[in-house]
């Protein structure tokens, strides 16, 4: 059996038919640190090799989601010290993440409540993705001066349209409905009886228990706004963009424009990059690779994520520093930097 981190933070287990990771910092809302992250990996490891494994759960503890994301705290204290505490982070939560994507065995993901960042690394890539009313789903790493990662890119750069490209520079919330409609959920189960198909899946297949207990997901709010969403973020810069939704004359493109412009621009410009460059990957794995050479390019070059956690999640201002402090101060060049090769450094999933 997998080791588990010395202060329970995931608890693991045999239940019947399935091995069930249970994340448990509800406090946190489950934000993963590094031994979680090993933990996890760890049991889809020993689990991949056991027969009497058919499938495999993850879930929260509480009542407010299943994951809010890394420990950012821990990451931007890390990299305020010059440590490489963060990098080694990323690169075994990316691994992890790949190796959810492509695991033999069917992974079911319970998305209730809260789902972001790295809550969405260790679910929306496994191969049955349930979500609730509750749900909240969202790849929202501009607000904190960093980029979509584990895995966001990929899933972002495919939704429907322009979606992905809105989702990720306004740090957009997806209710279950839109999380549907953007690929990163499969199934609806309502939260009445999400309980009971967890349950279930110890002694049925997880194909029949969807069919048991699934229902009617609500509709998605972002299908309605397809149209000015599809218009205004074709362009090929952020500030065309932004242009372009202040031009439409649609009040919610306004309103994006204006979430936009509170943003990171040095994120900003990364993050439209990722996506532009992720449509033409041939798979997750490359896109890991390359958020890895940008997470860590920022990390060491641009003062914007400790800024953004500090306004956001340590002193609670809301009003980040950002440098460069505008769109235009940002150049072009700087970005292309930031997906230069790491040489020994490299993620290398793509390789593998």
């Amino acid at each position: 059996m997998a080791a588990t981190p010395d202060d329970d933070s995931v608890l693991l287990r045999r239940d019947g038919r399935v091995g069930r990771l249970v994340l448990n910092r509800p406090r946190s809302i489950n934000a993963l640190t590094h031994p979680m992250v090993r933990a996890l990996d760890d049991a889809l490891v020993a689990w991949e090799q056991d027969a009497s494994v058919a499938a495999v759960v993850l879930s929260g503890a509480g009542e407010r989601g299943l994951c809010a994301g890394g420990d950012i705290r821990a990451m931007r204290e890390d990299v305020l010290a010059g440590g490489s505490g963060a990098q080694d982070f990323w690169r075994d939560e990316y691994r992890l993440n790949a190796r959810i994507a492509r695991y033999p065995k069917p992974f079911v993901a319970a998305m209730d409540g809260i789902v972001m960042g790295g809550g969405v690394g260790v679910s929306a890539h496994g191969g049955i993705r349930v979500v609730t009313e509750r749900s909240t789903v969202a790849m929202p790493e501009v607000a904190i001066g960093f980029v979509p990662d584990v895995g966001g890119t990929w899933l972002l750069a495919r939704a429907p349209g322009e979606l992905g490209t809105h989702l990720a520079l306004t740090a957009g919330r997806m209710g279950p409905g839109d999380a549907l409609l953007c690929g990163f959920a499969d199934h609806f189960v309502p939260a009445a009886r999400l309980g009971p198909f967890l349950e279930a899946l110890a002694e049925i297949e997880p194909q029949q228990a969807v069919a048991e207990f699934a229902g009617t997901a609500p509709e998605s709010a972002l299908a309605a706004q397809r149209e000015w969403i599809d218009t205004c973020y074709a362009a090929d810069s952020v500030e065309e963009i932004v242009e372009r939704l202040r031009s439409s004359g649609v009040p919610e493109a306004k309103e994006a424009a204006d979430l936009i412009l509170d943003h990171s621009p040095t994120a900003l410009e990364a993050t439209l990059a990722l996506l532009r460059r992720a449509r033409s990957l041939s798979g997750l794995e490359q896109a890991l690779d390359q958020e890895y050479r940008v997470a860590c390019a920022l990390a060491a070059a641009s003062p914007d994520f400790a800024e953004g956690v500090r306004a956001l999640v340590v002193d609670k201002d809301r009003s980040p520093r950002w440098s460069p402090r505008t769109l235009e101060d940002v150049a072009q060049e700087d970005v292309e930097c930031l997906f230069a090769p790491l040489g020994d450094g490299e993620l290398g999933l793509a390789e593998g």
